[in-house]
């Protein structure tokens, strides 16, 4: 069920709370922000006193350009300062999460002991560490969160800014890795929607613009391509560097713009003793069939593992080994 058609009983939920905290998962995205804001203009509309955690320092560019842009415009609040903007009624306080259903991601797992009532907005896939006692407004049909906070605006009636129109535009065109991927005809409509509200596609881009001098490192990790069953690539990076996880996953989303390949998985060192994999598919191949093996997930187009291992040959060996027997 979508979240249109849940749009009742969450405005049950938004209805009983007085202060409402938003909050995303680690590594934050433009998806995972954009959809956060979207919703904070929402509650906002609504009269309620909200506030955005965000517990990390470093940021992806696109992120760190919005968050540079609306300083001040946001409530922005770090873990310790959660409880004191608690409404002293517990039942008053609401959680939303958004973007992430795992409680390992999220921004801080101990904010979510602090709320009885949570709610998950999200589009990626159930695991085994999904947060419990939640309302859950899970939709993986759908490109992004972005898309789902669109459809929410409407549903509300809500007016946006166009700048925070554009901050999930460029949502949507993160995760569909620019209308290639999980996109449908609603996907399309969320982009006209937005752009009927004043998104500029201009704007989008800018906030999508690249580093070069990163843009050249992860075009390192091309040059130990594996190719599986003439469709599936498979990369890792040299042991000696650390890459960002965005760095890995924006490496997977180029693999698949080469012919005939399907889907690809990017191995690289995250930390000194974790190594990361970030996997992308067209639509047919089971991602997360693959990464629950290392503990990761995702869906049939895009998913995440992080492995406390500190040798890249191992967990090399061990996906090659998994992905030979899948396509067997």
């Amino acid at each position: 069920m979508g979240i249109v058609e849940n749009k009742k009983q969450i405005m049950r939920e938004i209805r009983k709370a007085k202060n409402i905290f938003l909050m995303a998962h680690k590594n934050l995205d433009l998806d995972a922000l954009g959809s956060t804001i979207g919703l904070y203009e929402i509650l906002s509309k609504k009269n309620k006193n909200c506030f955005i955690i965000i517990e990390e320092k470093k940021y992806e560019l696109g992120v760190e350009k919005v968050l540079k842009e609306l300083t001040g415009c946001l409530n922005i609040v770090k873990e310790e300062e959660i409880e004191k903007n608690l409404h002293k009624n517990k039942k008053k306080n609401l959680l939303i999460i958004c973007d992430t259903n795992k409680k390992e991601l999220v921004q801080s797992e101990d904010a979510l002991k602090l709320f009885s009532n949570k709610m998950i907005i999200d589009h990626h896939n159930k695991g085994t560490t999904t947060i419990k006692n939640t309302v859950e407004i899970i939709d993986t049909e759908v490109s992004s969160t972005c898309e789902m906070i669109v459809n929410l605006l409407e549903a509300y009636e809500v007016e946006l800014d166009p700048y925070y129109s554009t901050v999930l535009l460029a949502g949507i065109v993160l995760d569909t890795n620019n209308f290639t991927l999980k996109t449908t005809q609603e996907t399309y409509y969320c982009a006209y929607y937005l752009s009927c509200l004043g998104a500029s596609a201009q704007k989008v881009q800018y906030l999508l613009k690249q580093d070069i001098n990163e843009y050249i490192e992860r075009e390192k990790m091309l040059t130990n391509i594996e190719i599986i069953d003439n469709k599936i690539a498979i990369t890792k990076a040299t042991p000696y560097t650390i890459y960002r996880r965005e760095d890995i996953a924006k490496t997977a989303d180029t693999l698949l713009y080469f012919n005939n390949i399907e889907a690809s998985f990017v191995i690289s060192k995250i930390s000194k003793t974790q190594i990361g994999i970030s996997a992308r598919s067209l639509g047919n191949f089971d991602i997360n069939k693959i990464l629950s093996n290392f503990n990761g997930g995702g869906d049939t187009y895009h998913g995440a593992a992080v492995v406390n291992e500190d040798k890249i040959s191992k967990v090399h060996d061990k996906l090659k080994e998994i992905i030979e027997e899948e396509v067997k």
